[in-house]
């Protein structure tokens, strides 16, 4: 199965949880212990090494804060 790495722009990220809601691997979480500048808790990869590329949240994040990255095996 394909391997993937997922980023985020945290300064944009608004906190909605679509990328937490579709996200088939449960890779996603918002952050609880922190606030970005604009008041709100971004997402982050809370278990990365089970991201497989699918793009789903980099494709449903209205804010395009969500980058995927296939990694090559």
């Amino acid at each position: 199965m394909a391997k993937g790495k997922v980023t985020f722009d945290q300064d944009y990220c608004k906190g909605c949880s679509l990328c937490v809601s579709v996200c088939p691997k449960d890779v996603l979480a918002l952050k609880t212990d922190e606030l970005n500048p604009k008041g709100y808790r971004p997402a982050y990869a809370k278990n990365p090494e089970d991201c497989i590329a699918c793009q789903s949240c980099a494709i449903i994040c209205p804010d395009s804060v969500i980058s995927v990255y296939r990694i090559e095996e």
